[in-house]
């Protein structure tokens, strides 16, 4: 039963038909685990707190810096110095008292992926480096947990939405291999537009969403690409690899 307060605040999505009550129920019952709380992160964890997700496992081992402040919009100046998880917990909660967070001031690895999103019901990636990236997509995984990816370069973003263990669908190691880093370089060197994270951010909650409240076409299987420069989006189909060493027989 939604408390009266939860039927104002959450009224838009309870007179959607694809959401309605039962399906705010299940987003005040999920756990979500995101991992970055940086450009992707920051959009995505404000959605989703206003969205009433029940818990947010924030893992991130990084504070904030005054140069994160011109796309990371869960910051504020005086946040500056602070851990990023400590401050996205206050952001969270003066957005949504409905909302529990879980901050984990830890940088995950392939040894402690598998305890830090145990018990998620979707794992969302917006961390900045490959070798944390495969580290999550093994964990969702081995634990069958739905992974929302979103990655951010320049003006160009991707998101894909992974659940290997699916006879037809492909896991992240079928997209990208078994390579255990990539040399690719960063915002610091490379630049990257804020307002781009904002979007790549807002539509990977848009993602974890859908994971628990289904609605639409199914994305699991499709890489959206957007290029900011082009204005143009695109939808690409991830076929699973039968040889791939994560989900191939």
């Amino acid at each position: 039963m939604l408390s009266d307060a939860q039927l104002d605040r959450y009224a838009r999505h309870l007179i959607l038909k694809e959401i309605g009550g039962a399906g705010q129920a299940r987003l005040l019952a999920a756990r979500v685990a995101i991992v970055g709380a940086g450009g992707i992160g920051s959009p995505a964890i404000q959605y989703l707190a206003a969205a009433g997700i029940g818990t947010l496992v924030l893992i991130d081992d990084d504070r904030v810096d005054l140069s994160n402040l011109q796309r990371q919009t869960l910051f504020g100046t005086g946040d500056v110095g602070a851990a990023k998880v400590a401050a996205a917990a206050a952001a969270v909660a003066r957005l949504n008292p409905d909302v529990r967070v879980e901050a984990i001031a830890a940088r995950l690895t392939a040894q402690n992926a598998a305890a830090l999103i145990a018990g998620a019901d979707v794992v969302l990636d917006g961390c900045d480096n490959f070798t944390t990236r495969l580290a999550v997509a093994d964990a969702a995984h081995a634990a069958r947990i739905p992974l929302v990816s979103a990655a951010i370069g320049q003006f160009e973003g991707q998101l894909a939405v992974f659940r290997g263990w699916e006879a037809d669908k492909p896991c992240y190691r079928c997209l990208v291999g078994t390579a255990p880093d990539r040399d690719a370089g960063s915002c610091a060197e490379d630049g990257v537009l804020g307002a781009m994270t904002g979007v790549m951010g807002s539509l990977a909650a848009l993602e974890v969403i859908r994971q628990i409240v289904p609605f639409g076409a199914e994305s699991a299987g499709q890489l959206l690409i957007a290029d900011a420069r082009d204005f143009r989006f695109r939808t690409l189909r991830l076929p699973k690899d039968p040889g791939c060493p994560g989900c191939g027989r």
